[in-house]
């Protein structure tokens, strides 16, 4: 006898950062807001209110860039302590309703609602009621999705923002993997995204023609996820228990690059990036790794554990300097670049640190 099908939610908040700015200052208030670094400093763009989306302003952005895009914009300085205020009361909302619920980031989760008798054993209903909480509680929106799988769920949670409210049944699943276009699947970056282009896969149908050992060629271990995703298939638990060991930030370039000073400031403002991701997860990293990927498909890591937590100082530049030496740094060309922190702990008693980096704002 085959099992009932799990029920799991994934739930996103919508533009939190900049929706906890419009609803604390009513002057925001649609306006479009960029929560982030200033527009004249090196920083990125954490997240935006709906209406900065609207002239091509996303996440991750350099702050210069997104300025020229919406010069109209509202630069705001974040103030993760609020937001991780706010994030408490959410998942204080989840553990009212779900006993297993997996936070992603201060804004999204998983929950697995698949025992779950509320509502009539209804996960939409259920879904409903908690986006509906949350808007009573902390006046912000939500989106949710629901579905079988993690993948799913994911991918549902996407469609409708912001306020969506989207299921996708298994019956649904095969029909919607294959018309859903590559890049809209979660796990395929834009490097996987245009590898996959040139070998003819546009869609979830394309994707799911190519025989496993032809995916795993062309993509190694990740081959076994995309011929399961293609397929619907998503076994991942909802683990509510998950200890985060590292974060990376990765970049690909269109064009490979040598200039040693180019290589830098891309490492620096991946060490940037990474950093906020960081404090956003109110943990400290103690070891920093540096990849390289050559235009011949070599890659190196090198990396090195400080005796404090690793900041965006000088000090940290000059290590990213230390580790570049001895790599042929300068006599190849790169072609992609990460950054990863790990060795990480709580974070909390450090808070006030990470106001002291100024992240967002490195000369």
């Amino acid at each position: 006898m085959e099992s009932a099908p799990r029920k799991i939610i994934h739930i996103d908040m919508d533009a939190f950062y900049a929706a906890v700015e419009q609803r604390d200052h009513p002057q925001y208030r649609h306006k479009p807001i960029i929560v982030g670094g200033k527009p004249d400093s090196r920083g990125v763009v954490a997240t935006c209110s709906y209406e900065a989306r609207q002239f091509g302003v996303r996440s991750a952005m350099p702050s210069a860039h997104a300025y020229r895009l919406c010069p109209q914009a509202i630069f705001v300085k974040p103030r993760f302590d609020v937001y991780r205020e706010a994030s408490e009361i959410i998942r204080g909302i989840f553990a009212r309703y779900c006993e297993r619920f997996e936070p992603l980031s201060l804004d999204e989760a998983y929950l697995d609602v698949s025992d779950s008798e509320l509502y009539q054993g209804s996960a939409t209903l259920l879904a409903k009621h908690i986006k509906q909480e949350i808007r009573r509680q902390t006046q912000l929106v939500a989106s949710a999705g629901i579905s079988y799988n993690k993948f799913l769920a994911k991918i549902a949670s996407d469609l409708g923002k912001p306020d969506g409210l989207y299921l996708i049944t298994p019956e649904q699943a095969p029909a919607f993997v294959e018309n859903l276009a590559i890049g809209k699947f979660h796990g395929i970056g834009r490097a996987t995204e245009q590898k996959m282009y040139d070998l003819g896969i546009v869609t979830g149908k394309d994707l799911k023609q190519l025989p496993l050992m032809e995916l795993q060629r062309h993509f190694g271990k990740a081959g076994q996820y995309y011929y399961n995703i293609a397929r619907g298939i998503d076994s991942r638990q909802v683990n509510s228990n998950r200890a985060r060991k590292s974060v990376g930030i990765e970049t690909t370039f269109d064009q490979d690059i040598a200039d040693l000073t180019t290589i830098l400031r891309y490492l620096q403002d991946l060490l940037e990036k990474a950093l906020v991701r960081l404090a956003e997860k109110q943990m400290t990293a103690y070891t920093l790794t540096v990849k390289i990927k050559y235009q011949n498909f070599v890659q190196i890591t090198r990396g090195r554990t400080l005796a404090e937590p690793i900041s965006n100082s000088s000090n940290t530049r000059l290590l990213l300097t230390e580790l570049l030496k001895n790599t042929g740094i300068g006599t190849t060309k790169v072609r992609l670049l990460g950054v990863t922190l790990s060795g990480l702990e709580n974070g909390d008693n450090r808070l006030g640190q990470y106001r002291q980096m100024d992240l967002f704002d490195v000369g």
